[in-house]
């Protein structure tokens, strides 16, 4: 289906009702050929209320099972402009102002929006050329907890406990950024060799942690501890720096709360937006909604037990 829109309204104009979103939707997930969702039959009837039955199986499905939608019973439309406003908007969409925009409540906006972030996790390609490494942490002040949802330390006194978050950023390429249980050496190591290609060079700061990466990669390092935030020949770690003052904007401006258990999708959300920033918005689009009917969707247990 051709598309081009640069603007929300442009966007409402296009996906103006749900038969649109439907055949957008199909011609994205059966962009290989129609198949069975059951069984993986290639031959499939449709019913005119957007069923389809397998010739084969007999069985009934909807475009949406197995899909990050499963069975929702919104309207594709309504999730096609949640999609946009996660993907297009620099420091994210609260769930509060997502229910406003698409007209649902705010628990059912929180659902969705973790089920589209679920659909963001980054990939497994490893970064190459000069990459710059950077932590930092993630959490707020236990002051401004309520009293009896403060970490307790030693004879009851509160803690302040917040999540490390490793990232790299490759000079004029993506982002990779994981919540990791420690900042210890052997854990930042493992994830410089898990996201970085052998031969690559790499750009930190003088954290300690990082005092034996150079046995694997070669290492400039600037001295953060004297005063020294780059050095000549564009030794620095700027880029990945510029990625944790965004992501701390959105945390305090949009969302002022992420739990730990659900860290790691608001960090694949902001890593998805910056990975995907440049092209036309179209083509952005589309390559959410492709990754949407790839990924499983995510039950409201799930999201909700506790960790």
């Amino acid at each position: 289906m051709e598309t081009n829109f640069k603007n929300l309204i442009e966007f409402t104009s296009f996906f103006k009702d749900e038969p649109t979103c439907r055949k957008y939707f199909e011609e994205i997930r059966f962009r290989d050929g129609e198949y069975c969702i059951h069984c993986g039959h290639a031959s499939i009837y449709r019913f005119k209320d957007g069923r389809y039955r397998c010739a084969k199986c007999r069985r009934d499905f909807t475009i949406k099972i197995n899909t990050v939608f499963g069975e929702s019973k919104l309207p594709l439309r309504k999730w096609f402009v949640a999609i946009y406003l996660l993907t297009t908007s620099n420091k994210g969409i609260s769930s509060i102002q997502l229910a406003k925009q698409i007209g649902v409540s705010q628990k059912t906006a929180w659902f969705m929006d973790h089920r589209i972030r679920k659909a963001m996790k980054q990939g497994n390609g490893q970064l190459f050329g000069i990459v710059e490494a950077d932590e930092t942490y993630i959490g707020g002040k236990e002051k401004n907890k309520h009293w009896d949802k403060r970490t307790k330390g030693v004879r009851g006194r509160s803690t302040e406990v917040k999540s490390p978050v490793m990232g790299l950023r490759q000079r004029g390429g993506e982002v990779r950024a994981n919540v990791v249980d420690n900042v210890r050496m052997p854990t930042i190591e493992q994830q410089i060799i898990d996201h970085v290609k052998m031969g690559s060079t790499l750009y930190t700061d003088d954290f300690l942690s990082y005092s034996r990466i150079g046995r694997f990669y070669p290492h400039e390092v600037v001295k953060h501890g004297k005063g020294q935030y780059a050095r000549l020949g564009g030794i620095n770690s700027n880029s990945v720096e510029s990625f944790w003052a965004l992501f701390k904007r959105g945390y305090h401006g949009t969302y002022h709360h992420m739990s730990k258990k659900h860290l790691q999708r608001y960090v694949d959300e902001f890593v998805y937006r910056l990975n995907n920033r440049t092209g036309l918005l179209q083509d952005a689009f589309a390559g959410m909604v492709q990754k949407v009917s790839e990924s499983d969707h995510l039950s409201y247990s799930t999201l909700t037990q506790k960790a």
